[in-house]
Order: structure tokens, then C-alpha cells, then sequence
């Protein structure tokens, strides 16, 4: 039996998991790289860790419209029978719902680049310099996309820590196997 890339109807293969894993610990690092980058005394390291928090806000947003699209082509392995109907309906609800935010989070950080009046271009880990949206700057616009990326930051890790909540207490507490099925992928024989 080998690990497939694609899902079964009872778990993830390769192609979803490792999407999975990696936009976690992009999106939880990403959080940390912000929240260090703007209480740094030293201008000089504030600006490095804020282009390095640039390009990975871009490496995510490729990476989500990537797992966006894996999933609309891969279907999601079924929730076992145990699980109630509340969470049944609750469950795809919030999958989207991390899906926006993963979405809106590297948008609104793009948006507030492209609106600041300091016109410092945008050059992911230092490749190529990434076009700014077409939206107009100014000190009024750059105040707004600051604040909402800002809040899109919080509620984000907010939905993370309920996504991993839910997820230990289908590990420990209810033991269904729903956490399992995102670590060991799915086989060639399911």
C-alpha cells in the first residue's frame, strides 16, 4: 500500500496535508513575524522583518489560492458518523470561514502596501518587485487597510485557535480519528 497525493473518502492524501501544514505554520508564523516587527526599537531590523513578513504574506496568498483550488478539485474525506449534525453543518462553515481569512489577511497586507504613501516597493524574499494593487494612496487609505489588517490578524488567529481546539477535542475527547486523517495520508487501497 502506498500514501496517495489525493484524498479517499476517509482521509486527506499528500497533496492536502502538506498544503495544510504548511499555510498553519505560515499564517501562526506570520502572526508572530507581525506582532515582533511592529515593537522593534531598531528601525534597520523592523524594516528587514517587515519586507520578510511582505513575502511570505504573498507566499501565503499563493499557497491559499493553491489549497483554494486543490480542495474544489479534491473532495474532503467524509466526518464520521459519530460526529452530531450541529458540528456536521458548523464544520464546512468554518473551513471557509479560515479559507477568507487566509485569503483576506495577505490581501488587506497588500492593499496597505499599495496604498502607503512611503512608496517602498514590495520584492518577495528579494526575486522580483510585486506590482502594487490600483488603489489610490494616500494617509487616509493606508490608516483604514492598517486597521483592518490588523483586526483580519486577530480574528484569523482567533479561528485558529478554535480550528485547533476542535481538533484536539476530536483527538482526545471524542477519539473519531478526524485529526489522524490530516497527519497519515490516505492509502492507494481506501
Amino acid at each position: 500500500m502506498q500514501a496517495t497525493i489525493t484524498n479517499s473518502t476517509t482521509r486527506y492524501g499528500w497533496g492536502s496535508i502538506i498544503l495544510h501544514w504548511l499555510i498553519a505554520l505560515i499564517f501562526v508564523g506570520q502572526f508572530g513575524l507581525g506582532f515582533i516587527m511592529v515593537r522593534l526599537t531598531s528601525q534597520r531590523t523592523a524594516f528587514e522583518l517587515i519586507q520578510l513578513h511582505k513575502s511570505f504574506g504573498f507566499l501565503l496568498l499563493g499557497l491559499v489560492i493553491l489549497r483554494v483550488a486543490w480542495r474544489l478539485g479534491n473532495a474532503a474525506p467524509a466526518l464520521p458518523r459519530s460526529v452530531g449534525t450541529l458540528e456536521r453543518r458548523a464544520a464546512p462553515l468554518a473551513h471557509v470561514a479560515l479559507y477568507a481569512f487566509q485569503l483576506a489577511l495577505p490581501l488587506s497586507g497588500w492593499a496597505l502596501v499599495s496604498v502607503s504613501m512611503l512608496e517602498i516597493p514590495s520584492m518577495p524574499f528579494n526575486l522580483f518587485v510585486m506590482p502594487n494593487l490600483p488603489l489610490a494612496e494616500s494617509d487616509a487609505a493606508e490608516s483604514f487597510w492598517a486597521s483592518a489588517h490588523w483586526y483580519l490578524a486577530y480574528a484569523g488567529i482567533a479561528l485558529v485557535v478554535l480550528h485547533v481546539a476542535a481538533a484536539l477535542r476530536h483527538h482526545f475527547q471524542l477519539r473519531d480519528g478526524v485529526l489522524t486523517r490530516m497527519i497519515t495520508p490516505s492509502l492507494d487501497r481506501e
